[in-house]
C-alpha cells in the first residue's frame, strides 16, 4: 500500500505540474525534474529507491515503443550514416572521456570511473523525445537526434556489462572478442527478435477490427517485444524500437480511422503519465543518494558540472564533421547544427536505471564504496541536462536559425490539403461522368470541396469560406450535442443512442480540425 500511495502521489504532482509547464510553455521534463527535487526536499518525506527493474519493465517499453513509432523512416535513410557513427563511435569517445576525467576530477578507482563513463555515455531516447517533440527543427536534423537516442542502447549497454564485470571481479581483464560478440547478439538479436514481434502482430492486427482488442494489442505489443528479447539475452531497448518502427510505418494500413483515434488517445493518456512519473522520479532520487554519500565527497556538484560540460564539449567536436550529411547545411561544415544536436542530446531515465543497477559487493564480496558516488554523478548529469539543456533548447533553437518558422509550417499544410481536395473533387468528377452516384450526392460533395479550396476571404471579419464553413459547422454540432442532451434528458432516446449519436458527433467534429 506504501508503494501504491507513492505512485498516485506522483500522478497528482506529475499531473499538475505538467499543467504548468504547458501553460507557461516549459519543458515539462525539466519542470517535473524540479518538481521532484523540491518535493524530496521537503521535511518528513520518505526517502525513494525505485528498482531498476521496475523503470526498465514497466516504464520503457511504451515510450521507447511510442518515440520509435514517430520516427520517420524515410528521413531515417538519409541520415543512417551519421546515426551508425554517432551511436558507435561516439559513444566510445564519450565513455572513454567520462571515464579518464572521473579518475582525474573525482577520484574515482579506474574501474568505477569506466564503470560512469559507459552509464553517461549515451543519450536517453525517453528524454530527447520528450524535450524535442515541440520543437520546429527540420525533419532530417530531428531524425538524426532522435535515432540516435534510440539506436545507440546496446553500445553503451555492452560497455557497461564490460564495465561492472571488471569492477566486480578481483583483478578482471577486457576480452575484445568478446564484447564484440555480445554487442553483435545484444543488437542484431534485439533486432530480429524487435522484427519477428512487429511480423506478428501485423498479421494479427490485419485480421482484427475490434477497437478494444487492437488496443489491448497496442499496448501489449512493446512489452512483449521487451520481454522475449530479455529472456533471449538480446537487447530488449533494441527490440521494442525496431518494432516500434516497423508497426508505425505500417499503422494506418492496419486500422481504420476509428481505431486510429482511439488508439491514439489511450496512448498519449499512457506516455503523459509515464512519463511525468518517471522525470519526477529522477528529480525525487538525486536528495535521496546525496544523504547516502560518505565523508569526503563534498565536491561533487563540481565534478557532476565538470563531466556535464565534457560531455557536451566531446559531442560537438564528434558532432561538427557529420553535419554534412544533415541537408540544411547544404554540404558544408555546420556549427550551428552541431550545437542543436548536442544541445538537444541530453541523459535522463535510461542511464538512472543502469546506475541504480550497479551490484552493491564485488566478487570477492568486498563493498563497492565508489558506488554511492557514481550513483549521485549519473543522476546530477541527468538532472543538470533536463533541467539546464531543457530550459534552454527551445532558445538555442531559435538562436540558431534552423527552426522552421510557422508561415513555413502552415503554407506546407495549406498546399498539403489543396493536394487533398483537388484529388478528391477530380475523384468525384470522374464519378459525375460515369453516372454511376445520385447528382445530389454528387453536388454536395463538390460543393464541400470547393469550399475548402476557396482561401479568398468573403466574411465581413476577413476569414476564408472553409474557415467560414469549419465556424459553421462546429456551431450546428454544439447545437446538435444541446439537442440531443435534452432528448436524452426527456426519456425519449436510451442510453445506447445517446452513445452511438455522441461518438458520430465527435468523430465529425474531429475531422473539423482544432478551432
Amino acid at each position: 500500500m506504501h508503494a501504491v500511495g507513492i505512485v498516485l502521489v506522483l500522478v497528482v504532482l506529475a499531473t499538475s505540474v505538467a499543467t504548468f509547464a504547458r501553460r507557461w510553455r516549459i519543458p515539462a521534463p525539466s519542470l517535473l525534474v524540479l518538481a521532484g527535487i523540491g518535493a524530496a526536499l521537503i521535511p518528513g518525506v520518505p526517502a525513494l529507491h525505485v528498482p531498476p527493474q521496475a523503470i526498465a519493465l514497466v516504464v520503457l517499453p511504451p515510450l521507447l515503443y511510442s518515440s520509435a513509432e514517430e520516427l520517420s523512416l524515410r528521413d531515417l535513410r538519409a541520415v543512417w550514416r551519421p546515426v551508425t557513427i554517432l551511436s558507435f563511435g561516439l559513444v566510445f569517445a564519450s565513455a572513454a572521456a567520462v571515464g579518464f576525467a572521473a579518475v582525474a576530477v573525482a577520484g574515482l578507482p579506474p574501474a568505477m570511473a569506466f564503470v560512469l563513463g559507459a552509464v553517461l555515455s549515451s543519450t536517453d531516447p525517453v528524454a530527447v523525445t520528450a524535450l524535442g517533440r515541440r520543437l520546429a527543427l527540420p525533419s532530417r536534423v530531428q531524425v538524426l537526434v532522435q535515432a540516435e537516442s534510440l539506436f545507440n542502447d546496446a553500445t553503451s549497454l555492452v560497455l557497461f556489462k564490460v564495465a561492472i564485470g571488471i569492477a566486480v571481479a578481483v583483478g578482471g581483464t577486457v576480452d575484445l572478442p568478446a564484447a564484440g560478440g555480445e554487442l553483435l547478439l545484444l543488437g542484431g538479436g534485439g533486432s530480429v527478435i524487435g522484427a519477428a514481434v512487429a511480423g506478428l502482430v501485423w498479421l494479427i492486427r490485419r485480421r482484427t477490427t475490434d477497437p478494444v482488442l487492437e488496443t489491448v494489442i497496442a499496448l501489449v505489443t512493446p512489452y512483449a517485444a521487451y520481454v522475449l528479447a530479455e529472456s533471449a539475452h538480446t537487447s530488449g531497448v533494441t527490440s521494442v524500437v525496431v518494432a516500434g518502427v516497423l508497426l508505425g510505418r505500417s499503422g494506418h494500413r492496419l486500422t481504420d480511422a476509428h481505431i486510429r483515434l482511439q488508439l491514439h488517445a489511450v496512448y498519449a493518456v499512457v506516455v503523459f503519465l509515464l512519463e511525468s512519473v518517471v522525470f519526477s522520479i529522477v528529480g525525487l532520487e538525486l536528495p535521496t543518494l546525496v544523504r547516502e554519500l560518505p565523508a569526503g565527497t563534498g565536491w561533487w556538484p563540481l565534478q557532476a558540472l565538470a563531466l556535464a560540460a565534457l560531455l557536451i564539449a566531446v559531442r560537438v567536436l564528434w558532432t561538427l564533421p557529420l553535419t554534412r550529411a544533415v541537408k540544411p547545411t547544404r554540404g558544408r561544415l555546420s556549427w550551428r547544427v552541431a550545437g542543436v544536436v548536442t544541445w538537444a542530446g541530453t541523459r535522463g531515465v535510461m542511464p538512472l536505471a543502469a546506475a541504480l543497477s550497479i551490484p552493491l559487493l564485488a566478487d570477492d564480496r568486498t563493498p563497492l564504496t565508489a558506488r554511492p558516488l557514481v550513483l549521485v554523478l549519473t543522476t546530477s548529469v541527468v538532472v543538470f541536462t533536463l533541467v539546464v539543456q531543457g530550459l534552454t533548447l527551445a532558445a538555442v533553437v531559435n538562436r540558431s536559425g534552423l527552426a522552421l518558422e510557422p508561415e513555413h509550417t502552415a503554407r506546407e499544410e495549406d498546399e498539403a490539403r489543396d493536394a487533398l481536395n483537388h484529388a478528391a473533387l477530380d475523384h468525384v468528377e470522374h464519378l459525375a461522368n460515369l453516372e454511376v452516384m445520385p447528382e445530389t450526392a454528387i453536388d454536395r460533395v463538390r460543393r464541400s470541396l470547393t469550399a475548402r479550396l476557396d482561401r479568398t476571404p468573403e466574411t465581413p471579419d476577413g476569414t476564408t469560406a472553409d474557415a467560414a464553413h469549419r465556424q459553421l459547422r462546429r456551431e450546428v454540432i454544439a447545437v446538435q450535442n444541446t439537442e440531443l442532451r435534452r432528448l436524452y434528458e426527456e426519456h425519449r432516446i436510451s442510453d445506447t443512442t445517446l452513445r452511438l449519436l455522441q461518438r458520430d458527433l465527435d468523430l465529425e467534429e474531429a475531422g473539423l480540425g482544432k478551432a
